[in-house]
């Protein structure tokens, strides 16, 4: 890990901070909870980087139509077993099988898993033209070709345990063999067409909606170049432009240390797109100057956390997930992450108002300008930065080639690192590490992808999907809120056992169909269950984001879980309220102006809800000079402040008028009565007040 260095100047001049890079000579984008890894050496670690280099050119060829292979023009699903091949057989030799399994060397079991994977994998990509044109996955497929997708259906689950652990594992493998027992009974609503086991092998492996499905169509489509240029960006000292560009904007206000914690998580997760990569790498820099500012070991620990969760919500890059919804709905990602700007700045203003009002109850300063970076140095040091995240965003937004923009981004930030940085400039030791990073990455989100896309294809062969989301209207009563509610606590449930993007699959399967055919926005709806899956990483018992950053904070971690919750509540409104209105994911007619409009209204009840949680109100004061009124106030001010954000009309009984005037009514009183008593408070001589 890196940490801040002092430059001294002048004998006059007080010592500043300069933060190195977070990311030393990589940055690791892994999603998954696993830690315990195997570093690869020798042969091969060399076959490994080969392995990627090839991964990354058959991505171009694909997307550029380069033709690579000439004379021939390879299949979609040619090319995504082409993939599999090279990346996931190296889940075995990354991952170990048990916590006992050594990290020095490679078991002779984990070789033999290497070599079948490979080779399942080669036989079906050799087969998988024939199986299109003959119809295989529904029938007929040769012994062969049935008995090498019963060792890939197996291998798939172990690199699915190995990759996400059991909890993964044991929530995937009971539906990828569900259909082999479809019409039993005791299933109830879930029951559907049952399949035999070779019928079942053959659609898992052959069809375009199980292994080859959405999941993987994600990665090979986009989520690969976006990868590339994430780590190219960190690898060119990006984090350290990014943290004490932070530091130099937002470090004197009050508070400074967990203001520059929540913008500069903000900026490298807008990159990375990892929350478990955003607490390791900023965290490192931030945590420790917010301790030292004050802030308690497992508050810092939870800004930190909070701050890094919107690193999966936050566009430009937004994570693997993004990239599936994209792929679930037949939109362009550019779309998905035009969606995502309002709920995303809704969250980091909310964070920013909840360490504001932390900051002045608690009277907590700034840190002295003489101690930050020079912004006009930190510009002059990455100011190439700018024009490579721009050219990103018209490539996205402008052209919609969301497939080839990280690849042109990630060219040009290369030539401009090569002709203007001295101290990250690439030799062809760092494009090793840097194939090798993305290597570890891509045989991770493979073996993520690659078994839960089999949870896809075990419903698609059952046809159970219609009849689920029938059943789940009929026991909510076409209430929408009900529904609501339970996709909600469904997907928290998930999520505390699964990947953001494994809960995000299975509930776009089975819960979005019922929330879609109320009526309810379909870009709004997959975003919902988005935000809620991923409200797992700072919500205990599991809060994997909050316990990385109690790790570094020195605090305990259930601790800093429960903080991370009372710090980053305003994120458990959000979803609720783009749902009840999509023109806060800038959907429906004139969507700016009425998305512009009702993010004004939602920052504005954002302001009290901050205030009544932290318990100083701006504009009012600490509201402990309320007295025994001090938590009636608070409650009253969090209600009020959640009515005012709360978008009116659509499924909503109230029109937004009649929302906005409502919470209205309950502030004024509020703040006026707690306004009064604070000044009474104030004037009160010292050594009259009550302790």
């Amino acid at each position: 890990m890196s940490s801040a260095s002092t430059s001294t100047g002048p004998k006059d001049e007080a010592k500043r901070i300069v933060f190195d890079d977070p990311h030393g000579a990589a940055g690791n984008m892994q999603e998954a909870e696993v830690t315990r890894v195997r570093a690869l050496r020798g042969s091969w670690r060399w076959t490994l980087i080969a392995a990627t280099a090839a991964t990354i050119l058959l991505c171009i060829n694909q997307q550029f139509s380069l033709r690579f292979f000439v004379g021939y023009t390879q299949l979609n699903t040619e090319y995504f077993y082409l993939l599999i091949a090279l990346m996931l057989p190296f889940t075995f030799l990354i991952f170990p099988g048990t916590e006992r399994a050594p990290l020095d060397r490679i078991p002779w079991y984990d070789l033999v898993f290497f070599v079948v994977t490979f080779a399942a994998a080669l036989l079906l990509m050799s087969n998988v033209r024939k199986a299109a044109e003959a119809g295989w996955e529904f029938g007929g497929a040769p012994n062969t070709v049935i008995a090498a997708g019963l060792v890939m259906w197996v291998m798939l689950m172990e690199a699915l345990r190995r990759t996400g652990g059991w909890s993964l594992l044991l929530s995937v493998l009971p539906f990828t063999v569900y259909p082999l027992f479809a019409e039993t009974g005791w299933l109830g609503p879930f029951r559907g067409t049952q399949s035999t086991l070779e019928q079942a092998t053959a659609y898992h492996v052959l069809s375009g909606e199980s292994l080859l499905g959405i999941p993987i169509q994600a990665f090979a489509d986009t989520v690969i170049g976006f990868l590339v240029f994430g780590t190219a960006l960190m690898m060119t000292g990006a984090g350290k432009f990014f943290i004490n560009l932070a530091f130099a904007l937002c470090g004197t206000f009050r508070g400074g240390a967990a203001k520059v914690c929540i913008f500069a998580s903000g900026l490298l997760g807008m990159m990375s797109g990892s929350i478990i990569s955003n607490v390791l790498t900023a965290g490192t820099m931030t945590i420790p100057v917010m301790k030292k500012s004050g802030f308690r070991a497992s508050y810092a620990g939870a800004i930190e956390a909070c701050a890094s969760t919107g690193a999966v919500l936050a566009p430009p890059v937004m994570g693997a997930t993004a990239f599936v919804i994209a792929q679930f709905l037949n939109v362009s990602y550019a779309d998905v992450a035009v969606a995502a700007i309002i709920p995303a700045a809704l969250y980091y203003v909310g964070l920013f108002m909840q360490v504001d009002a932390y900051a002045a109850r608690h009277k907590l300063m700034g840190i002295p300008r003489s101690e930050l970076p020079r912004i006009m140095d930190t510009i002059k040091d990455g100011w190439y930065y700018v024009f490579v995240i721009a050219l990103l965003i018209v490539m996205l937004l402008y052209f919609k080639r969301e497939s080839h923009a990280p690849f042109y981004a990630t060219a040009l930030l290369l030539v401009l690192n090569q002709l203007f940085s001295k101290d990250t400039r690439w030799t062809l030791g760092t494009i090793g590490k840097f194939l090798e990073v993305n290597g570890r990455t891509f045989v991770e989100l493979v073996g993520i992808l690659a078994g839960c896309g089999l949870l896809i294809g075990a419903f698609s062969m059952t046809g159970v999907v219609s009849s689920l989301a029938n059943d789940l209207l009929h026991i909510a009563g076409d209430n929408p809120f009900l529904l609501l509610g339970m996709c909600a606590l469904t997907s928290l449930i998930l999520g505390l056992g699964l990947t953001t993007t494994a809960c995000y699959i299975f509930l776009a399967i089975l819960v979005a169909p019922a929330l879609e055919k109320l009526g309810l926005n379909r870009m709004a709806v997959h975003m919902f269950i988005f935000y809620w899956g991923m409200l797992s990483s700072i919500t205990p018992p599991v809060a994997i984001a909050s316990f990385a950053a109690a790790g570094i904070a020195g605090s305990p971690a259930m601790k800093t879980g429960w903080e991370s919750m009372w710090v980053g509540s305003i994120i458990y409104f959000i979803p609720f309220f783009f749902v009840l209105n999509p023109a806060l994911v800038l959907q429906g007619s004139s969507p700016y102006l009425a998305g512009l409009g009702l993010m004004g209204l939602a920052a504005f009840g954002t302001l009290f809800i901050c205030g009544g949680i932290q318990g100083y109100q701006p504009f009012v004061g600490d509201l402990r000079g309320t007295g025994a009124l001090e938590w009636p106030i608070r409650v009253l001010l969090v209600i009020g402040g959640f009515v005012v954000a709360t978008p009116g009309g659509g499924i909503m009984p109230l029109s937004q008028m009649q929302v906005t005037l409502l919470g209205l009514a309950i502030l004024a009183p509020t703040v006026l009565i707690a306004l009064l008593l604070v000044r009474r408070q104030a004037m009160v001589p010292d050594g009259l007040r009550a302790p």
